[in-house]
């Protein structure tokens, strides 16, 4: 399934670009459902940025809740490999939840809109293979699949607006 998602940043699209991949920790006032973000690995060569970020999400759901999910539930990889030569960023996502049955890729090109002004374009696929979930009898994975699809590609797409939001607060406190 198709993740798609745009929005327009009213700052610069180096600084923009700059913010996401060096200062995402930063944005974690502004992100109401992520509790953490934790750099794992970050290997620099010229204008290409490879970074692990281990993201613990939650934070807009009740303590206790939490604890009944599980921390594998609300936690997952993100593998990216950003290039400031050409302003884009490929992505993978690596759940801890649903390990094998989630499938998540992408590229986020990042486009000048004015002089001070940044579209970020958010393009990906989401697929499940709900074959793969415990539980789940066979004649059902392809419903399952879909359904489970549908509702993490709108989360998905719902937090990267809100991540777009946060590096404009962010950017806008200075």
């Amino acid at each position: 399934m198709d993740i798609r998602s745009e929005a327009r940043i009213p700052f610069a699209r180096s600084t923009v670009f700059a913010t996401l991949r060096d200062d995402l920790a930063k944005l974690l006032p502004y992100l109401s459902n992520v509790r953490s973000i934790e750099v794992r690995s970050r290997r620099d060569d010229g204008p290409i940025a490879e970074i692990v970020n281990e993201w613990h999400g939650g934070g807009d759901i009740p303590g206790p809740l939490r604890a009944v999910l599980g921390e594998a539930a609300l936690s997952w990889a993100d593998h990216a490999r950003w290039d400031a030569s050409a302003f884009r960023c490929a992505w993978r996502t690596e759940t801890r939840a649903l390990q094998g049955a989630v499938q998540s890729h992408g590229e986020n090109a990042f486009h000048e809109a004015g002089p001070d002004a940044t579209r970020v374009e958010f393009k990906g696929q989401l697929e499940v293979d709900a074959k793969k979930i415990r539980g789940v009898p066979g004649f059902l994975a392809s419903t399952v699949g879909r359904s489970v699809e549908e509702f993490l590609v709108s989360k998905v797409q719902a937090n990267l607006l809100e991540t777009a939001r946060a590096v404009e607060k962010y950017l806008s406190r200075a």
